[in-house]
């Protein structure tokens, strides 16, 4: 039998659950190879033998996405699948163009094809792009819900960025748990505010095996998606978060695009700080892709520490990492928090980076005085460690979603910034969550 070649572009994510669930048994398609962006110290590895399944007993070699036109070439590739999120419209179809040139079909790979259905009822968190507010949403729709008395779940979009083979399928319940499995900073921050709440997180690679232990200890399940990619598994109710802040990306970023179609509720964040025509902009947007769609408004108000010793300061401000690389803005609400309370400066970090930090300027050239909280691996905690204390500044002012003072060691007065989604009005969340 004559096997397509595919190769899947991807970023240690959506790829590796496509693969599982498209083309893991399928014997008319033979996967020659991943390709990785994004995330550092993905390529040069391999999807092991042992999750890849008995078609692939030496597992599947991932490489860098700078190699795709001479791997589509020297591997023999048919068909190339794009797998991850958070990407123009514009850059997508650049890759199609090379792929195609290098002489294979391009393909993007469905809902039919990749959500999995449970056996309770699902609320998906997306959105239009990364730090648009999901994972706050997340935590007052897990609130509500178990006001309601609903024993609830939360299903995390993966960050395998260690040992594939040993986060094949990872549960948290205490903050001991972030310790045993060995999570980065991007981990802690999605998983922590959940633990420290006393709710239940998983996450990992096989996202048929997370269901089938999810599912048998909750009423309802929680997915907290990650960047702007869809869902794993088919919603019961679609909750997508937009931000004004970038109005017009909800129309240009895949699959951002598709979400905003796909979405029963539809959150407009931010609309305490965004410029109001932005946020015309944002619904008529809205109204013209999703005139169905219930519309949720709301601010992400700052709950700062020790605000007041802000004034007057020379202030470094830290940034969550994805939202302002590759998410896209040139500051976050560590910024917001300086600028309103009265720093007298925003230290520039820049010339004072250490090893991958210095690589991460440069590239996202877009970056300003925000430090990104790069933490994908020991090796990146300790540069971040040592940008923030080779800073020339007083005070430290971070937004992470992670306490940054219990991971690294900071030489210098450090306050946290932290924010909740707060609704306007009504129709609110509550609602949208009515028929569960």
């Amino acid at each position: 039998m004559e096997q397509t070649r595919v190769l899947i572009m991807g970023a240690a994510g959506r790829d590796f659950h496509n693969f599982n669930v498209r083309y893991r048994e399928d014997r008319g398609s033979r996967v020659v190879a991943f390709t990785a962006a994004q995330i550092p110290n993905i390529e040069g590895r391999r999807y092991p033998a042992e999750l890849a399944g008995s078609n692939y007993p030496q597992g599947i070699p991932i490489y860098s996405e700078d190699e795709l036109t001479h791997l589509i070439r020297t591997l023999e590739v048919d068909e190339v699948v794009f797998a991850y999120s958070d990407v123009s419209h514009n850059d997508v179809m650049h890759r199609a163009s090379m792929t195609i040139a290098a002489g294979a079909d391009f393909t993007l790979l469905g809902a039919k094809s990749t959500m999995l259905v449970a056996k309770v009822p699902v609320v998906s968190i997306c959105a239009v792009r990364t730090g648009a507010g999901k994972s706050q949403t997340t935590r007052r729709v897990r609130h509500i819900l178990a006001e309601k008395g609903k024993r609830v779940v939360v299903v995390r979009h993966p960050m395998p960025y260690g040992d594939l083979i040993k986060q094949r399928v990872q549960r948290f319940s205490t903050l001991q748990d972030l310790d045993r499995h060995e999570c980065t900073i991007e981990e802690r921050e999605e998983y922590e505010p959940h633990l420290v709440e006393g709710a239940v997180v998983y996450a990992g690679v096989d996202y048929q095996e997370i269901l089938k232990q999810a599912e048998s200890e909750c009423d309802v399940l929680l997915w907290d998606g990650g960047n702007n990619d869809l869902p794993f598994y088919q919603p019961t109710i679609e909750i997508v978060v937009t931000d004004p802040h970038r109005a017009g990306h909800e129309l240009t970023y895949h699959p951002g695009e598709a979400n905003l179609l796909r979405a029963q509720v539809v959150i407009i964040n931010k609309m305490d700080s965004a410029d109001k025509d932005a946020i015309q902009l944002l619904r008529k947007n809205i109204a013209t892709l999703n005139p169905k769609a219930m519309v949720i408004e709301a601010a992400s108000p700052l709950f700062v520490e020790d605000g007041e010793k802000i004034r007057g300061k020379r202030v470094l401000a830290i940034e969550d990492g994805p939202t302002i690389t590759h998410g896209g803005m040139a500051f976050g609400a560590a910024t917001l928090a300086a600028r309103r309370l009265g720093a007298a400066e925003l230290v520039d970090p820049r010339p004072h980076a250490v090893g991958s930090l210095r690589d991460t300027f440069r590239k996202y050239p877009h970056l300003g005085s925000a430090l990104p909280a790069m933490g994908y691996g020991e090796g990146q905690v300790r540069d971040l460690e040592a940008t923030i204390n080779a800073c020339d500044a007083e005070i430290v002012v971070f937004a992470t979603p992670v306490d940054l003072r219990h991971l690294v060691r900071i030489s210098k007065p450090a306050l946290r910034v932290r924010y909740e989604i707060q609704e306007i009005g009504k129709p609110d969340l509550e609602d949208a969550l009515a028929s569960l």
